[in-house]
């Protein structure tokens, strides 16, 4: 009975380890791995490209504390490394390549961050500059010799980009050889990733079993869009909300997604299903409350929710605390003004095509009025609020 007992309740480990994953490969390894009776080594690479973690980080992240809280060891490796390649997964173009000084100082910030969602305890922290900074140049020949060009070439991305006659780079092929040699390096015995990550992460396995240890077994989860509804959650883009940022702007920012979208973020967010029974207003501000509480506490996701609703659910804008905003010239065209603002007040790069539509389809509002007329003009000597989309607005000054 005992065994049988043991079975059962390692079965449901498994079960809850892996829910919530797109993909799991050696699912059956996992329950092996578990029945050892030891803390597994739980692999997360992360690429400091940028300073930043914003809420698509955020999925994978809280798989890695899920395994934490079930007392197994997190190894989050920092790609000092492989950052200065960039990881090509998904990219339709040579990514920028970054020094390792850059990546250095984008790295402090993400461990900061990271501690957000992750525990202190049970956690390594693992550059692996630590090996391939070692490394000769005959060792890097040997270690590309495990790997053929036709395995490399069967990634989607890489095929797609030879196929619409855009470059595939020597050094980019790298990065998947470099992330499954880190595998080895650690032993580790699960690597976590987004679904993108499933060819690095299987390179991976086919390396530690070269080398003779047991393969990792690969669970990948969900890619998170960003607010657009259309790519993939990134900063780049201008589509994230990152875990540093206030309450109030992680507030507005949700509130600003699609109803459609609310249903996938509640489900990768929260790990809920959306109810039928909310107003679909009341279910996003739900959604923007509890995420601003999860990093930043109750009470100010409670503020954020109650400025939010005084500066656009009552309209009064005029009472609440908003950027502001002089131009640089004395040019006051409601274009050129609109343009300027989102530059400005929220680094965000607006053409003037995509200002006219946003006048043209009635979201640019003047001391509480609509404007509609791209060829308007507001007065010199005028100062209010500019209200530019259903999130932000800010308070235009005289120069």
């Amino acid at each position: 009975m005992p065994d049988t007992l043991d079975a059962v309740d390692n079965l449901d480990a498994v079960e809850k380890l892996c829910e919530g994953a797109e993909t799991v490969i050696g699912k059956e390894d996992l329950s092996k791995k578990l029945a050892e009776g030891r803390p597994l080594r739980i692999k997360l690479g992360v690429d400091p490209t940028a300073p930043d973690i914003h809420l698509g980080h955020g999925i994978v992240l809280s798989k890695l504390r899920q395994f934490q809280d079930a007392g197994h060891e997190a190894i989050l490796i920092i790609g000092d490394f492989t950052a200065m390649i960039g990881d090509p997964s998904g990219r339709s173009v040579t990514r920028p390549q970054l020094t390792h000084d850059q990546v250095l100082e984008n790295a402090k910030s993400f461990q900061d961050q990271a501690f957000k969602i992750l525990s202190r305890e049970r956690v390594r922290i693992v550059f692996n500059g630590e090996w391939f900074e070692a490394m000769s140049f005959e060792e890097v020949i040997r270690l590309n010799s495990r790997v053929t060009l036709q395995q490399m070439l069967q990634r989607e991305d890489f095929r797609q980009r030879i196929d619409s006659g855009q470059p595939v780079r020597a050094h980019e092929i790298q990065y998947p050889i470099m992330q499954g040699w880190d595998s080895v390096k650690v032993r580790s015995d699960v690597e976590l990733g987004g679904t993108d990550q499933l060819f690095n992460n299987l390179v991976g396995r086919d390396l530690q079993r070269e080398e003779g240890q047991p393969q990792q077994v690969v669970i990948t989860m969900p890619i998170l869009e960003g607010l657009d509804g259309k790519q993939k959650m990134s900063k780049s883009l201008g589509n994230y909300v990152a875990l540093n940022e206030s309450a109030g702007d992680m507030f507005g920012k949700l509130m600003s997604i699609s109803d459609e979208l609310m249903v996938k973020y509640y489900r990768l967010l929260l790990g809920e299903s959306l109810s039928t029974d909310l107003h679909p207003m009341e279910a996003k501000k739900t959604l923007a409350g509890r995420i601003a509480a999860r990093f930043h506490g109750d009470e100010a996701a409670a503020l954020a929710r109650t400025e939010f609703e005084t500066r656009f659910s009552k309209g009064d804008l005029e009472h609440v605390e908003l950027p502001n905003f002089c131009p640089a010239d004395s040019s006051r065209d409601i274009i050129g003004l609109v343009v300027a603002a989102y530059a400005a007040c929220f680094e965000i790069t607006k053409s003037r095509g995509e200002a006219r539509r946003l006048v043209e389809g009635g979201s640019i509002q003047w001391k509480g009025e609509k404007i509609s007329d791209p060829q308007a003009v507001i007065p010199s000597e005028e100062t209010g609020v500019l209200k530019l989309d259903k999130t932000r607005a800010v308070r235009l000054e005289i120069a």
